[in-house]
């Protein structure tokens, strides 16, 4: 009786010793799946939303410039309008707070440079800084509605921070524009955007 008893217990604990790190490792396994593709699906709806609002919903005229009073050149950044578009990516919720600072930063260096006649930029030449192209989109055309089929690629996400491209699939010359993006709150938002680099705006 007792050799009875010994021997079911023993099969018992073997049986859960066996069982319990199985359990705990597949749950890991799909706790992580779900997470991931979570993930990814808010970041798509993110900047999909984001370059809709971009295109129908935001002042477009980026780091406006004033004319001097001959009206040959450009000496100053129009604050007025930069501060409307400052307010406008804080109050749409798609960007981080890193993002907006940046963007206001390029903003008034590019005003400071002009103001001190660092830069020189004449009316009716392409600006002295970027690279002629939409800082958006890193493109000079794009096709009509591309935000509703913007795809993400190459998505990695290290805790609360994600780097990855989008392309759009009307064009076969598509851009591959890198974005990275962090979780605030529990949401995703915009952090850096490829074609705001500071460097290329603020060269002299």
């Amino acid at each position: 009786m007792k050799y009875s008893k010994l021997f079911f217990l023993f099969l018992f604990g073997s049986t859960l010793v066996s069982f319990k790190p199985m359990n705990i490792k597949q749950a890991n396994t799909t706790n992580t799946s779900i997470y991931f593709a979570s993930d990814k699906q808010q970041i798509e709806t993110l900047i999909r939303k984001t370059y809709e609002w971009i295109e129908t919903k935001k002042t477009q005229s980026d780091f406006d410039v004033i004319e001097n009073k001959k009206g040959d050149k450009y000496v100053a950044l129009n604050t007025k309008t930069h501060n409307k578009i400052v307010s406008e990516l804080k109050n749409s919720n798609f960007f981080a707070q890193q993002f907006i600072d940046h963007y206001n930063k390029i903003g008034l260096k590019i005003g400071e440079n002009l103001k001190t006649n660092k830069i020189k930029y004449f009316v009716g030449e392409l600006p002295p800084y970027g690279n002629d192209s939409n800082p958006w989109c890193d493109c000079q055309d794009n096709p009509e509605s591309y935000w509703k089929t913007l795809k993400v690629n190459d998505l990695k996400i290290q805790s609360n921070k994600a780097t990855f491209y989008w392309t759009w699939t009307e064009w076969k010359d598509s851009p591959k524009y890198k974005v990275t993006a962090v979780k605030e709150n529990g949401i995703w938002k915009i952090a850096a955007l490829d074609g705001f680099d500071y460097n290329s705006f603020t060269k002299i």
